[in-house]
């Protein structure tokens, strides 16, 4: 019983790292402003580029990506070492490997769930994309990368920041299916990037009617007041 209570407290703390706010609290220390109250709303790095710039905007995709990185890279710890403590009593038949590879996995989607719905924001927050690459670079660099060059591909040709994200997750699931990978990884990757398209969904139907603003441009958001 011990052990899985423990096992839950390293999912919490999990959860945890996506929801650190870093674009709330930069809109709140640099300007003092409530970043959910302007532009899309959202507290990713996008609204955080149209209200308060480019080099904050950027403070925040790196602690963001770094949100989703350290989560797994704690779960890579904490799992191995909990295995170990004879207090904890983990059950006989449960071998390690396999252990550490789906607790990691269940690690991966607190942080995406904790970045979208931050428990010190009421359960708001921002869609997921900085701190799913955190999360992708963490458990398979070269999948991550591709994701980043097909965003980055698709910002250059479209200047669509929603667009790239939703191509960059399409990749990501792509790849993580056709490449050598376990299980736990490709079910962590097919539904964190699928989370993350459902994120954009209020995106998606701007795409399709063609008013999904490019980047520069205000969102739609800031004169309607919805929230995405």
């Amino acid at each position: 019983m011990i052990f899985w209570l423990a096992s839950l407290v390293g999912l919490a703390i999990a959860y945890l790292f996506g929801s650190i706010p870093t674009g709330y609290l930069a809109g709140k220390s640099l300007k003092g402003i409530d970043i959910r109250e302007h532009g899309s709303k959202s507290t990713g790095a996008t609204n955080v580029l149209r209200t308060l710039g480019k080099w904050p905007a950027l403070a925040v995709l790196l602690m963001d990506v770094l949100k989703g990185a350290g989560a797994i890279l704690f779960a890579g710890w904490f799992y191995p070492w909990l295995y170990t403590l004879p207090s904890v009593m983990p059950p006989a038949a449960l071998d390690l490997q396999t252990w550490v590879s789906w607790t990691t996995c269940l690690a991966g989607l607190a942080v995406l769930l904790g970045h979208g719905r931050s428990i010190w924001l009421n359960f708001t927050g921002g869609k997921s994309v900085a701190s799913g690459l955190g999360v992708l670079l963490a458990i398979s660099w070269p999948v991550g990368l591709s994701a980043v060059m097909v965003f980055g591909i698709a910002l250059a040709a479209f200047r669509i920041v929603s667009l790239g994200s939703i191509l960059a997750a399409l990749t990501a699931i792509a790849l993580i299916c056709a490449l050598e990978q376990p299980l736990p990884h490709r079910l962590l990757v097919i539904a964190g990037g699928i989370y993350v398209i459902v994120r954009h969904r209020a995106n998606i139907q701007r795409l399709l009617a063609g008013r999904e603003p490019r980047l520069g441009q205000s969102s739609p958001e800031s004169k309607t007041g919805l929230q995405i």
